[in-house]
């Protein structure tokens, strides 16, 4: 029964995740559809896109939270801690392949299911296994953002730093080894989600943000260039 009971636990951790935030978002503040915009996906850096900073920044702060409540939920409900580590990895598979947003073809059969890349939802989901992991991944992740500037770069960061992270504090005795195992999966369901970008990455096509160092130096290398 209580293995019955465990497995509600993670379903209902994807449905929280399959919340399109970032669509409603968008939707309320343009009236857009923000997978009409740019990459289609749902998430943070879409949303700014289609509908600006406040509009990116909400959305990923809500994507943050629901990967750490889908952990918080689940140790509420049960003692299992593999149940804690599961639950935000399934946050992260609802928010990439939402039950929400289907994806047909034009006779109406169903091609995929739509979503983000779950980078901010994994931030939550390392967050809600250790508080303290918000004070080492964010600021890495936005060091990676404003030097690299590359937003698929610096989702791919942030579960590798969960995994570093982790593996430094249960080396020390200070968390179960297992929860490094929510890093590595992670980072599996980030790099899959993000297969179109790491094509681009080797391509030399994919975006830079001209906010980042980066960006600021290709600008700079155009305009001599160019002048």
């Amino acid at each position: 029964m209580q293995i019955v009971f465990d497995i509600g636990i993670i379903l209902l951790a994807y449905l929280l995740g399959s919340i399109p935030v970032g669509l409603l978002i968008v939707k309320l503040k343009t009236g857009k559809d923000v997978r009409d915009v740019e990459s289609g996906r749902t998430g943070g850096t879409n949303a700014m896109r289609a509908a600006g900073f406040w509009a990116g920044f909400i959305t990923a702060m809500l994507d943050i939270l629901k990967g750490a409540v889908a952990v918080w939920l689940a140790a509420w409900l049960t003692p299992n801690h593999w149940v804690h580590v599961v639950a935000p990895l399934a946050a992260i598979l609802g928010h990439n392949y939402s039950i929400f947003l289907p994806v047909r073809d034009e006779r109406g059969k169903l091609v995929r299911l739509g979503g983000g890349a779950g980078g901010a939802t994994s931030v939550g989901g390392a967050i809600g296994l250790w508080p303290g992991s918000i004070l080492i991944i964010l600021p890495l992740g936005m060091l990676v953002f404003f030097s690299i500037g590359i937003a698929s770069v610096t989702t791919m960061a942030v579960a590798f730093f969960a995994i570093i992270v982790f593996a430094v504090r249960a080396s020390q005795g200070l968390m179960p080894w297992v929860d490094v195992l929510y890093g590595v999966g992670a980072e599996i369901l980030l790099v899959w989600a993000l297969r179109p970008n790491i094509k681009k990455l080797f391509e030399g096509n994919e975006r830079v943000v001209k906010v980042s160092l980066n960006g600021w130096l290709r600008a700079r290398k155009e305009k001599k260039e160019n002048g």
